[in-house]
């Protein structure tokens, strides 16, 4: 809990000194166990530096306030809210030197170090936020957030050659937190032969937090001389995806609903060994995007390439579906989930006709199944193919709801979206 933050809200709202202390000192003490003595010197340390920074006047300290609240707006939901949020960064990053930078929206950025060079060498950077609700869970955390940010530089069409890690434990934590995050990690970077490098351990929020909350992330680095980025896609590609059974979104699914044996079909590699396969081989030079089913499921992938592209995209509900892991589908469905909105933890290819049986054939040899799921045409947007029926394809203002919790926040966009 944000001692700090729920002291200023009730300073905001002109309660009682008198009153802010005694919720501190009962908050403190259940939960550091402190005397009634020193529970109190914090709550007074606490409502000194809060009454200090309630309004300060430095302009480089201070921001002007939107009235939007990040959950409110959809931040991290994957979903209409968390894609506009990301659009406005890339405007307020504006024009870079970078040949994919923020405002394409892209898994990953890259940059060209050696313009001279035939074919170029690029440097592609990924950096992925650990699952929130996998706070109790540190390995699975760290090893799910690990995959998603390899999966973002090889979909770039490049080999990732270091990681790092950024981890940070609310003061009340247990510090076996950091080396089972850590064990995570390493256990996908000993898989793929990337080295952990570098990383940072810090407290949220410092003495001002108390609980065991973890949070970070988890960048990668990597080099490509061929990129595969989403902009690269045209008319007459064809779609593939490949199996999946999902990541941190299903992990997390199968923890808060009680079906933790749902869990172990998250913990593979196939897609970052199907990717690698693609790049080793002389495929990745003709093959137009890869991408990962994450960010929102198909429902906001697609879109978000026909968006970046220009193009439209056609798939098949039925295709799809054979291709996610039948215990995650059945679990999915038992609660109600709707399975196009989540991470699968699929790899999509978008080449051109004739490469699909090469691709097949590769990813064969990696124990891995891909198939043809759709195709692009010329226009905007994404349909879905059900029962033969053509269906416009969107995303929701939030991806679909795994948990209880998301149950109840739901998927719908607010009324007064416009106005935020």
């Amino acid at each position: 809990m944000d001692l700090e933050g729920y002291t200023k809200n009730m300073l905001y709202k002109k309660v009682a000194k008198e009153e802010i202390i005694e919720k501190l000192v009962e908050l403190i003490r259940e939960f550091k166990g402190y005397d009634q003595n020193l529970a109190e010197r914090w709550a007074d340390a606490i409502i000194q530096e809060s009454e200090t920074t309630l309004d300060v006047k430095n302009y480089f300290a201070r921001y002007e306030r939107s009235g939007v609240k990040i959950g409110d707006i959809g931040v991290g939901s994957r979903g209409l809210g968390d894609f506009y949020v990301h659009s406005k960064i890339g405007e307020i990053i504006g024009k870079t030197s970078a040949i994919i930078d923020s405002k394409d929206m892209d898994d990953s950025g890259v940059v060209k170090i050696d313009k001279s060079k035939d074919p170029s060498c690029y440097i592609v950077v990924s950096v992925d936020g650990i699952h929130s609700r996998l706070s109790d869970f540190p390995f699975l955390s760290g090893f799910h957030v690990t995959k998603a940010t390899l999966r973002d530089i090889y979909v770039m069409g490049a080999r990732p050659v270091a990681l790092l890690s950024d981890i940070h434990v609310a003061d009340d934590g247990d510090v076996s937190k950091i080396f089972e995050h850590i064990a995570g990690i390493s256990s996908v970077s000993k898989v793929m032969d990337v080295p952990l490098i570098t990383g940072s351990t810090l407290r949220i929020g410092g003495d001002m937090v108390i609980g065991d909350r973890m949070t970070g992330c988890v960048g990668a680095v990597g080099v490509a001389n061929y990129l595969t980025a989403r902009s690269y896609s045209s008319p007459g590609d064809v779609i593939l995806m490949s199996e999946g059974s999902g990541g941190g979104t299903i992990s997390t699914t199968a923890l808060y609903y009680g079906e933790e044996d749902v869990v172990s079909e998250t913990l593979n590699v196939r897609f970052l060994t199907a990717a690698d396969s693609l790049i080793k081989s002389d495929l990745i030079k003709k093959i137009h995007t890869m991408t990962d089913v994450t960010n929102g499921g198909l429902r906001g992938d697609l879109n978000e390439i026909s968006k970046t592209a220009k193009i439209k995209l056609i798939f098949y509900e039925d295709k799809v579906r054979s291709l996610v892991n039948k215990k995650v589908l059945d679990m999915l469905n038992r609660h109600e989930i709707d399975y196009l909105g989540v991470s699968l933890d699929s790899l999509l290819v978008i080449c051109p006709p004739e490469m699909v049986n090469d691709i097949k054939d590769v990813l064969k040899s990696k124990n891995v199944r891909i198939e043809e799921i759709g195709h692009v045409e010329e226009g905007t947007g994404v349909e879905m193919v059900e029962d033969g029926i053509n269906k416009k394809f969107e995303p929701k203002f939030r991806e679909s709801a795994y948990t209880p919790i998301k149950k109840v926040v739901g998927e719908v966009k607010p009324a007064n979206f416009e106005d935020m």
